[in-house]
């Protein structure tokens, strides 16, 4: 098979290894002042959020009823972030058993389970009922069994049966048969 001219197996580049070198510390440096600015951003992001929902607080120059007041005010806000911080909890728990439940079900479409961890199992007879406490009764399970013992099957005894035949012959051996069959 002839190779084509065109299609040689490895393509040259058309950078050197220098200017690849410098083409990525310059990718990598405004990589770095781009997370730097995202960074800040979200600082004052965050500053700013919190001015909103929680201004500073004025207390200079109240009076005692003034104050209590403000605390009232303060103890409700704090209820009311409360609740709603626990219905957040609330639907995440949710959403994750319904996410835990719906992967179950793509698991169980796609027919490939998850196998479970294995414990480690003790191995001998002594493991297992150490484990189990009974130090005192080491009993053998081989001892318990039940022995059977096979019968060995009658064989008859291979005679002659020519010495049969003469010792039937005549009428003392039809005697004989008569006899035993009685």
């Amino acid at each position: 098979m002839a190779v084509e001219p065109y299609l040689t197996p490895f393509k040259k580049t058309k950078y050197s290894a220098t200017r690849r070198l410098q083409i990525k510390t310059k990718i990598l440096r405004a990589g770095e002042k781009l997370l730097a600015q995202e960074e800040s951003q979200k600082k004052e992001d965050k500053e700013s959020a919190l001015q909103e929902s929680a201004p500073p607080l004025k207390l200079s120059g109240l009076s005692v009823q003034d104050l209590q007041a403000l605390c009232k005010d303060l103890h409700r806000k704090i209820d009311v972030v409360d609740e709603a911080r626990y219905d957040l909890e609330l639907k995440v728990a949710r959403n994750d058993v319904e996410i835990m439940s719906l992967t179950e079900k793509v698991i169980n479409l796609k027919g490939k389970m998850k196998r479970p961890n294995l414990k480690r199992v003790k191995k001998t007879t002594e493991d297992m009922l150490g484990s189990l406490d009974t130090k005192s009764s080491k009993a053998d399970f081989k001892a318990n069994l039940k022995t059977v013992q096979k019968e060995e099957p009658k064989k008859e005894e291979v005679t002659d049966w020519r010495k049969n035949v003469e010792a039937m012959s005549g009428m003392e051996g039809r005697k004989k048969m008569f006899n035993t069959g009685q």
